[in-house]
């Protein structure tokens, strides 16, 4: 089984970075023999929170971080980010959770493959 960990510091909005490694862990997530983390840190961290509205037709990353959830995916936010932009542990969308740079750590050592957007 092929282990790839994402790490996404981007916003969710402004770039589309954490956009582009969302839809990337979500297909590879689909794929047998694939298990797959994903890590949300720094100003990513907000793309985990949950009730987002954006203009119509434009993506909403709130349901993207839930895509791969749906799929075993697990999706860590990093607990300090959150703190430091205002994010409460309620506010975070389904599928997510609190994490540490603990965690973070363990991931890294778990994964065969990290990529960092």
């Amino acid at each position: 089984m092929a282990k790839t960990l994402f790490i996404l510091n981007d916003p969710p909005y402004g770039t589309e970075r954490s956009y582009n490694a969302l839809r990337l862990a979500g297909s590879l997530s689909k794929r047998a023999g694939e298990e797959v983390k994903v890590f949300l840190i720094g100003d990513a961290a907000a793309c985990a929170k949950a009730n987002q509205k954006v203009p119509q037709g434009y993506y909403n990353l709130e349901v993207m971080v839930k895509g791969p959830a749906r799929h075993g995916v697990e999706v860590g936010v990093c607990g300090t980010c959150m703190d430091a932009r205002g994010i409460a542990d309620t506010e975070l969308a389904e599928g997510t959770k609190r994490s540490t740079l603990e965690e973070l750590t363990n991931w890294t050592q778990w994964a065969d493959k990290t990529l960092v957007f």
